[in-house]
């Protein structure tokens, strides 16, 4: 279906607006005695969302102990081929773009530092992939019960979501991939210490497009900035899953909802003729 877009005038507000209606869901599972699972992306997308999140935890007096965090992917470096096929490991995470590191210190450190000495999120409940077993993480999802809330993101140059590339089938599940030279060009931008293409990884651990659509209780797509006015244009646009531009998933899900900024706003009138 298609999913009318709630514009912010920038990211601050955007996140504020969502970091309200996340807390309020953590509390919610909170009287409730249930956990709370929140899918997470890492990079720019959500960073507002994350450090405003913060905020309402230390406003509320929040306690985060039933929080659990799940990262959408992760890089991996191919170690070595056999019989079965190449087999792969996760980078180093203390490198400044693994996803693991991010989830560390851009969402559960500050989240736990709001709530305060042993109101935190423990240690194994931030989840990230394994490449060695992928399947076995869309099962950890399903045995916790879902996905309350999924943050999603779209590429500025190819649409994808998570690592899902262009052509990516909308049944795929939890899986490594090779990830496309435009979203490697992408992520040039998400994480500045890259100094050039040949330093992105070239494969990746991500949850699948049915991970997200059939795993979520719903999901909010975060679009900001100028250089995101394509994803703009296509998601507002989306009655469905498209597979030149995997993001177009959201559509798809339960309750799916389209946040975007004045930027990206502004910045899709170029591609109207998309």
């Amino acid at each position: 279906m298609r999913v009318s877009p709630i514009v912010f005038p920038d990211p601050e507000a955007l996140g504020r607006r969502l970091a309200a209606e996340i807390a309020a869901e953590i509390e919610d599972a909170a009287r409730a005695g249930r956990m709370y699972v929140l899918g997470c992306p890492g990079g720019r997308s959500a960073a507002s969302t994350y450090r405003a999140l913060a905020q309402e935890v230390a406003a509320r007096r929040m306690d985060l102990g039933h929080v659990v965090i799940v990262m959408m992917d992760e890089y991996v470096e191919a170690v070595a081929s056999d019989a079965h096929g190449s087999r792969y490991r996760v980078i180093d995470p203390e490198l400044p773009h693994s996803c693991l590191r991010f989830g560390r210190t851009e969402i559960v450190e500050p989240l736990n530092a709001a709530a305060g000495p042993g109101r935190g999120i423990t240690r194994e409940r931030l989840w990230v992939p394994d490449p060695s077993d992928p399947e076995a993480y869309d099962r950890r999802i399903t045995e916790a019960g879902g996905i309350d809330l999924f943050l999603l993101a779209s590429g500025a140059g190819d649409g994808h979501v998570a690592f899902n590339p262009v052509g990516s089938t909308a049944d795929s599940r939890t899986r490594v991939v090779p990830l496309a030279e435009q979203t490697r060009i992408d992520n040039l931008s998400t994480f500045p210490t890259f100094r050039g293409l040949e330093d992105v990884p070239r494969y990746g651990v991500s949850v699948g497009l049915d991970t997200i659509r059939s795993q979520s209780r719903r999901v909010v797509m975060v679009v900001h900035g100028r250089d995101k006015g394509q994803a703009a244009r296509r998601l507002t646009l989306a009655t469905g899953y498209e597979a030149d531009w995997p993001a177009t998933v959201f559509a798809d899900c339960a309750h799916p909802r389209l946040y975007l900024d004045q930027a990206a706003v502004a910045a899709s009138a170029s591609f109207a003729s998309l």
